[in-house]
Parts: structure tokens; C-alpha cells; sequence
């Protein structure tokens, strides 16, 4: 095997150089010399000169392509209309249209047009009346002003596990160090046991944290707002006359005892659209949280329990204000895509 450097292609400005120089009479050697080029590519370049009156590469040079152009359209086409279509499926149907072509060309050629595979975002399962709901909030809600998102307060539930689940981290290893202790996620069990949260925020900053005991009822759901709600209202600045409270549509939520228990108070309670996480901007903090929580490798359920409010705590005003900053957009990408799910 050619051990030798690999040389890359000459451009145009050494090659006409060489012909100048040849042309003044000068010798391959010294022409080689000169220049710092093979021999060899001196005397082809020459030849080539003196057969085709150019320099220029010639038409056809490299391997010719497997597939043409309307293959290609129509193998995008494919994919376009069914983004789940396979490889293989795709190399099917152009063999019942007389098109001969491996499964890996046509890989290839989706990945230079920009299609790669990618595993599918997972997204609410939305009906049509979730859609319509949602679209209807979105242009109902698009141009509030600023400072009524900013007298929201954002409250939601998440359950944090003690052991974050291999595929949610990444490690950088080497081939053989796949099972070393550093690049090892423990299991156990039942993974280990889990804690639910329920929390709050507003645009000024994090607002209670407070771990739900077995499962949450109606009752439960009620006692966790009456220590909560208000305490965050006062401590994040809310206008006490315009301050709304946002919550989704769970059971315990919108529960008959419940919704009596709320008329109650005489909140304002922002109507919101089911199925619809993308519109809650708490959602990125609970992410945040749990990565957070996850990086200091709680070894017991207490341990997760402290964790978690520490993290909470340490979330910064200014994370919470750029979220509510850009809500708006959130209701533009709902309308964009007729009350579809968003990247958000």
C-alpha cells in the first residue's frame, strides 16, 4: 500500500503556473522544484495541456452517481409526505418503478438534501378539540400585554426519580470503558423510588416548593395551594388586585370540590386549553431542575427531597424573566401551527 502523503487536488493558479513556466521553456525537474510539485503531476498537467488546450478539470471525472436528479426528487418526496418511511420501503417502491438503487444510496442521498433520521419528539396526543382549545387560547391571549404575563403564577406538578434514567445522560467514554464505575448509571429495583413536586414561579423568580405524600387527592390538592399560593404571590411581588393563578386540567384541578374551593377565594384563575405543556414555561424549570438534582447523585429519597429544594432555590430571577419575557412567541408558534404541538 502507497504509504506516501496524500496530496490535495491543485488549484487552477499552480497549474497555469506550470504551463507559464513550460512555456518559457523551463524543464519538468525545475518546474517541480520551483513549485514544490511531483514530477510526475508536472508531466501530466503538461500532457494534458498539450492534448485538450486546458487546465481545467474535464467533465465526468469521479464515480458516476447512483441515483439522477428525478430519482432524487422523488425519493424526498417520499419522505416528505411520510417522515417514517423507511430505507428499505423506499428501495421497494423504486424497484416496482424500475429503479435499482441499495438501501445506503438512498440514506446517502436523503442526508445531503438534509433529511437525517432522528428518533421522534414526543408530544401530548392531541384531538381535535385539544387543537382547537389551544388555538383558541393562543388567539384569545396573543396580544395581553407584557405585564399581565408578568402577574401570572405559573404552577404545576413533576415527579423526580432517584435515579435519573440512562437515556436523559450522556457520558464520553472510550470503546472498552463502557462498564467502568464513572460511565455506569446504578439501577435498582422499582428505580429506586420517586418524590412528586408541586411548585410555582412567577416572572421575579421561584416561588414554594412543597413535596406531595403519597398520592394527591382533591383535599391534598387544596391544602397545597392554601400554604402556597398566597405566600408566593407576596414573596415574588405580584399585584394583589391582577395577579392570575395558572393551573392545567388534572383531575385533582378541575375536581367539583375543587373548583368550589377556588370560587371560594376569589382568584382569577387563567382558563387553560388541555393538553398543553408546551404553554407552560414552567416546564423548562422542572428540566432544569431535575438535572440539577440528578449532577449531586442523591443517595435516598431525603436526600432527593433536599436536593431538590436547594436546586429550586438557586434558579435565577433572570432564568424566570426571559421565559416570561418570550411567552408571547409560544402563542405565535400555537397559531403558526393550528393549535399543533411546538418545539416549545
Amino acid at each position: 500500500m502507497d504509504q506516501r502523503k496524500r496530496r490535495k487536488e491543485l488549484s487552477q493558479e499552480i497549474r497555469k503556473k506550470i504551463i507559464d513556466k513550460h512555456v518559457k521553456g523551463k524543464g519538468y525537474k525545475t518546474i517541480s522544484k520551483q513549485l514544490d510539485v511531483p514530477v510526475t503531476t508536472v508531466a501530466h498537467i503538461i500532457q494534458k495541456f498539450k492534448i485538450h488546450g486546458t487546465v481545467a478539470n474535464l467533465p465526468g471525472r469521479g464515480r458516476r452517481r447512483k441515483i439522477d436528479d428525478k430519482s432524487k426528487r422523488r425519493i424526498i418526496r417520499m419522505v416528505t409526505k411520510e417522515p417514517r418511511k423507511t430505507s428499505k420501503e423506499i428501495q421497494g417502491e423504486l424497484q416496482a418503478q424500475g429503479t435499482s438503487v441499495s438501501d445506503r444510496t438512498i440514506r446517502r442521498c436523503l442526508s445531503q438534501s438534509g433529511l437525517h433520521g432522528r428518533r421522534p419528539r414526543r408530544t401530548p396526543l392531541l384531538k381535535t378539540n385539544h387543537k382547537k382549545a389551544r388555538l383558541e387560547f393562543a388567539k384569545l391571549h396573543v396580544d395581553k400585554p407584557q405585564r399581565f404575563w408578568e402577574n401570572v403564577l405559573w404552577t404545576d406538578e413533576t415527579k423526580i426519580e432517584l435515579f435519573a434514567k440512562a437515556h436523559q445522560l450522556y457520558v464520553h467514554r472510550r470503546k472498552n470503558e463502557a462498564y467502568q464505575e464513572k460511565n455506569t448509571v446504578p439501577s435498582v429495583k422499582h428505580g429506586g423510588g420517586s418524590v412528586m413536586f408541586w411548585g410555582c414561579f412567577a416572572a421575579s423568580g421561584t416561588g414554594c416548593l412543597e413535596s406531595v405524600q403519597g398520592t394527591m387527592k382533591s383535599q391534598d390538592y387544596q391544602g397545597i395551594l392554601e400554604r402556597n399560593v398566597l405566600a408566593s404571590v407576596r414573596k415574588l411581588g405580584l399585584s394583589r388586585r391582577s395577579w392570575v393563578l395558572q393551573q392545567d386540567n388534572e383531575p385533582k384541578h378541575t375536581a367539583k370540590n375543587t373548583q368550589e374551593w377556588l370560587r371560594g377565594k376569589h382568584w382569577t384563575i387563567l382558563k387553560w386549553p388541555s393538553m398543553s405543556p408546551d404553554l407552560n414555561p414552567i416546564e423548562h424549570l422542572w428540566k432544569e431542575l431535575k438535572h440539577a438534582v440528578w449532577k449531586r447523585h442523591p443517595s435516598n429519597l431525603r436526600q432527593l427531597e433536599q436536593f431538590a429544594h436547594e436546586e429550586w432555590a438557586k434558579i435565577p430571577a433572570e432564568k424566570c424573566r426571559s421565559l416570561i419575557d418570550s411567552y408571547r412567541n409560544r402563542l405565535i408558534a400555537v397559531i403558526a401551527s393550528k393549535g399543533c404541538a411546538t418545539k416549545y
